[in-house]
């Protein structure tokens, strides 16, 4: 068994034993399991799967950084929720005014990268609401 917490700035989202998680990692998606070699790496928006008794469970996450040490794996995150918690018309509202920002020629760099920050968190919360639905 794999310890996972999930930790955002507002709460800790998720503590519990789990038999596997596959994480949205920089270089893809990242699968851990027990005995999993000690890295750290980039937590990028989007899909992170946990399993647990046959039993998956999706959740949403925007950035952070996951830790793997021993069988505990720490993931610290800006975004982390639970599909069944994602309301996908506030999650289409929040991509079509990130686009229509995104339009904006007045946006300095930082800007842009905020309201990119914004699109990509809007776009990770879709995909996992959407794909129970196919």
């Amino acid at each position: 068994m794999l310890r996972l917490e999930i930790v955002t700035p507002e709460s800790k989202t998720f503590s519990d034993d789990v038999d596997s998680v596959v994480i949205p990692g920089v270089e893809g998606e990242l699968g851990i399991l027990p005995m999993h070699v000690p890295l750290m790496t980039m937590l990028l928006p989007g899909e992170l799967r946990v399993t647990r008794d046959g039993l998956e469970t999706r959740l949403a996450v925007g950035e952070g950084f996951v830790e793997v040490s021993g069988d505990k794996v720490s993931v610290l995150t800006d975004m982390a929720i639970n599909e069944s918690d994602i309301d996908e018309n506030s999650a289409e509202e929040a991509m079509r005014r990130a686009e229509e920002a995104m339009n904006d020629s007045k946006l300095n760099s930082e800007e842009i990268a905020l309201v990119n920050a914004a699109l990509q968190k809007s776009l990770a919360q879709l995909r996992v609401k959407r794909r129970r639905a196919y």
